[in-house]
């Protein structure tokens, strides 16, 4: 089973009218049938809003002006995996039932809030559990809780509210998009589980989107994983990407997190761009990547980056049953 943690199948649907059910879209690859047939069999949906500021660089009308907008927008994503019959996994025995008796062809999800401006304040977060939400990244660019992409700071006063009921409610946080200031003191905070869904090696790409050396390797220590996003800027500086870039990221996040049982798969396809300047012109090519990361890695680390690393993470960190997220 490969496993994708970080696609905006919402936002693609909702925002630009890319659908999940059908063919995907002229120059895009993301679609449920193209994934099960690729032999993917778990992803993580993203519930991802874009900020007014953003309306130029996402290309979008779909934006909010105010946390409410942001609610109401996400509240909308949410409602659609569910009426695209989504199977949203929502605790570690349903996801191992699930993995034990997946078949190809089948597809579940765990939700993943990008950007949590969504979550209107810390005490809403139940509400959000109660949908189904067990994945947090506080920033994209800045939010009310946290810097982000081009945006330096650190955790607001709210930021740290949310991580503490994050805690209390056993809330995976992803760390993508956090600016560093904030993600040094996520680390001095957090005690919970956690993840970077889509960042990629700082060394080989310059900038705050991508991860350093040092945050890999402390997300490692905590037992956590570093997605490989495929999105072209995020792969190398400047021309066309392929999979061996994807390769590239894979072997120096093993070596700054201490082996490749830290690293998956992230891609963020289709995530405000298409396929003509990705790596893959088709998900059917996906199939290639085991093969390249072979020449590296052995065929169970292989088998791990494409998709048990991330199983055994989410079996070990979400919640042993959705009453008890509920309840907390």
């Amino acid at each position: 089973m490969i496993v994708d943690a970080h696609l905006d199948i919402g936002w693609n649907a909702i925002a630009e009218g890319r659908g999940f059910l059908g063919p995907p879209a002229r120059r895009y690859l993301i679609s449920r049938s193209a994934l099960t047939s690729a032999g993917v069999g778990l992803i993580c949906a993203t519930l991802y809003t874009a900020p007014a500021r953003a309306r130029r660089a996402m290309r979008t009308r779909f934006v909010y002006e105010n946390e409410h907008e942001a609610y109401i927008m996400a509240v909308a994503e949410v409602n659609y995996y569910r009426s695209c019959g989504l199977h949203l996994i929502g605790d570690s025995r349903e996801l191992d039932a699930y993995v034990r008796n997946w078949k190809r062809g089948e597809l579940a999800a765990v939700l993943l809030m990008e950007g949590a401006d969504p979550i209107e304040t810390p005490s809403q977060l139940g509400a959000w559990t109660d949908m189904g939400l067990r994945v947090i990244g506080p920033a994209w660019s800045r939010t009310r809780y946290s810097g982000g992409t081009g945006a330096p700071g650190g955790l607001t006063e709210l930021g740290v509210q949310l991580l503490k009921a994050m805690r209390r409610k056993r809330v995976i946080l992803d760390l993508s998009h956090m600016a560093d200031q904030a993600v040094a003191e996520a680390f001095e905070l957090w005690r919970g589980p956690i993840m970077c869904s889509h960042s990629n090696a700082r060394a080989i790409v310059p900038g705050d989107r991508q991860i350093t050396d040092a945050t890999a390797a402390e997300v490692a220590r905590r037992g956590g994983i570093l997605g490989i996003s495929f999105y072209p800027s995020h792969l190398r500086k400047k021309g066309r990407t392929r999979l061996d870039d994807v390769v590239r990221h894979a072997i120096r996040l093993a070596q700054a997190s201490g082996g490749p049982e830290h690293v998956g798969l992230g891609s963020d396809l289709d995530g405000g761009i298409d396929s003509r300047y990705g790596p893959m012109h088709d998900l059917g090519e996906l199939k290639e990547l085991p093969r390249k990361l072979r020449r590296h890695f052995s065929a169970a680390q292989v088998e791990g980056i494409m998709g048990t690393n991330w199983i055994g993470f989410l079996s070990r960190s979400l919640p042993t049953s959705s009453r008890w997220a509920a309840s907390r």
